[in-house]
């Protein structure tokens, strides 16, 4: 088997730019799958709801066996590829509101090969910037790691994607919980047209992929932990945000996120199961008081 580093080894995509308008429908489906009221009506889209828009569409045809497209712009040619999604930051300079017409420009912004006990891994950082009429209005860096596994082999130690360790319970006075079932997790796949079989078939996700059971959305577990300061800090305003995804989260497993204030204008927040080590943390800065 080639090292990942020479799959690569001549790859190198170009931005791309593209246009999307931020549409109301999604917004308030989000708000429906959390049960909770639509954001206040002052049309500023929530942090990270931009989520729901430019999503990647695909005919059938150019999906692979695990739901994602065989092929694409910005998936390097790794045979056997699996991704996993470990984490991002992001950086609001203005306000994103429903209805505006956003261009979004996409671009590799490093990409490293790198081996250890659980074995070879690229890790690529894909970096966001979106603008509406030519204005800075949010930049986004997506960390992705990508390794081979070939069908129905075990699969090797995830804690590999977190470089760090983590705490291990959540705490803090902001609380939100999150009772991810099989039908939950088909909604938020709905919603962000994501068809991976890790979050919607179970003899897939456990004989193909090796795990226990149907996986949690890593973006839904961001957008949770985004959920404290939303709802326990309305007056905030968010302008930054960070976060690491470092252990799966399973359907049929409560998600118990918190945190609160941290030193200046910050606050650090986790999530996980209420009975193991958090599956994601993360830490916002707010506009100054």
């Amino acid at each position: 088997m080639a090292a990942l580093a020479e799959y690569v080894a001549d790859w190198a995509p170009g931005p791309v730019e593209e246009t999307d308008r931020i549409g109301a429908w999604a917004v308030q489906a989000f708000a429906d799958l959390l049960d909770r009221p639509a954001p206040a009506g002052d049309g500023v889209l929530p942090p990270l709801w931009h989520r729901f828009s430019f999503l990647e569409r695909a005919a059938q045809h150019e999906l692979g066996e695990d739901g994602h497209v065989r092929e694409s712009h910005f998936l390097p040619p790794i045979p056997d590829r699996r991704r996993m999604f470990a984490g991002g930051r992001l950086e609001w300079h203005a306000p994103v509101g429903v209805g505006d017409e956003v261009v979004r420009r996409s671009a590799i912004a490093s990409m490293t090969p790198k081996s250890g006990r659980s074995g070879e891994m690229l890790f690529v950082t894909l970096r966001h910037e979106f603008r509406r009429g030519g204005v800075l209005l949010l930049t986004e860096e997506e960390d992705l790691v990508y390794r081979q596994q070939k069908p129905g082999e075990g699969r090797r130690v995830e804690a590999a994607v977190a470089a760090e360790p983590g705490p291990h319970t959540a705490d803090g006075p902001w609380t939100a919980r999150l009772q991810p079932d099989e039908v939950m997790l088909f909604r938020f796949s709905a919603l962000t047209y994501n068809a991976h079989r890790i979050h919607h078939d179970f003899p897939y996700v456990t004989r193909v992929e090796g795990f226990p059971g149907l996986v949690v959305h890593g973006p839904l577990l961001a957008l949770l932990l985004l959920e404290l300061p939303r709802r326990h800090a309305p007056d905030r305003t968010v302008r930054a945000f960070e976060y690491r995804l470092r252990a799966p989260a399973f359907a049929g497993s409560t998600v118990l996120a918190a945190g609160g204030p941290a030193t200046g204008d910050t606050a650090d927040l986790a999530a996980g199961s209420a009975d193991g080590p958090p599956s994601i943390t993360g830490t916002v800065r707010f506009d100054p008081v």
